[in-house]
């Protein structure tokens, strides 16, 4: 039987508990069967895929590297994975470029199938390096089973640290939050904003993600939060509000149900 998460509870005490135990409890789910062979096979064969058909066309080496990269829902979808490949990152009208959700950006310039540079799959330690991905973001996913929260709030604690270490304008950080899907939750949910938020102008969005995060969390830079404490600062509010929005939720329900159980009978 695989290795399952332990979390005995929700919110911040689950939170605490699991970044405890955490170091324990992934190396047994990486030992688990099925994620030793994943990996082992990713790392005796990726070198062999040199084109984008090679990689789509092996649906285990296509599910360790999606994987690696949050990207596991697209693995049916091979048409579309091999045209984001192919593309590569160079060309402005790559289609990895034009989509918003920066994370496939990120997995068709890890690759380099459709770069100048070529191929990265014949780097032994660049294949480690995915493999390391893949690992963690699968625990993350075996997380998430039992807590979604909790998977987002493992999400942000391992991108926040890239986005802040980038050398790149305010504006452009903003866009990788929002434009990483599960991070741009966190931030939403932290930060009191509705997910409808997401219709409204972007350089609006930008403006009112920034403006709150310096009100509610003392953010005046998002290179602030290389600092583990401002990273926990901004998901522990996301718990935190998360776990109030879950119970009114749960209260919401519960009135309602005590009010029809409460109501005359017609017949």
């Amino acid at each position: 039987m695989s290795f399952q998460p332990v979390i005995p509870t929700g919110g911040l005490t689950g939170w605490n508990y699991l970044n405890r135990t955490l170091q324990k409890q992934t190396q047994a789910f990486d030992k688990s069967p099925q994620i030793s062979r994943d990996t082992e096979y990713f790392e005796k064969n990726i070198s062999k895929a040199r084109t984008a058909d090679d990689l789509v066309s092996d649906r285990r080496l296509l599910r360790v590297a999606l994987g690696a990269f949050g990207l596991s829902d697209d693995l049916n979808s091979t048409a579309f994975v091999r045209t984001i490949l192919a593309g590569g990152t160079d060309d402005k009208t790559a289609l990895a470029n034009k989509l918003s959700d920066v994370r496939y950006r990120e997995f068709s310039k890890a690759f380099g199938f459709g770069d100048a540079a070529g191929p990265q799959t014949s780097s032994l330690s660049w294949a480690r390096d995915i493999v390391s991905k893949f690992q963690r973001r699968e625990f993350e996913v075996a997380v998430g089973e039992q807590d979604r929260s909790m998977r987002l709030a493992m999400d942000a604690k391992r991108s926040l640290p890239d986005i802040a270490g980038q050398a790149a304008k305010e504006e452009t950080r903003w866009l990788k939050i929002l434009g990483n899907p599960p991070l741009r939750e966190v931030f939403e949910t932290a930060l009191g904003l509705p997910s409808s938020f997401g219709q409204a102008d972007l350089d609006m969005q930008i403006g009112e993600f920034s403006d709150r995060a310096k009100r509610q969390l003392g953010i005046d830079s998002l290179a602030q939060l290389s600092d583990p404490a401002l990273q926990e600062v901004v998901i522990e509010r996301f718990l935190m509000r998360d776990q109030i929005k879950s119970f009114d939720i749960q209260s919401s329900g519960t009135i309602a149900l005590t009010l029809l159980q409460s109501m005359p009978r017609l017949f």
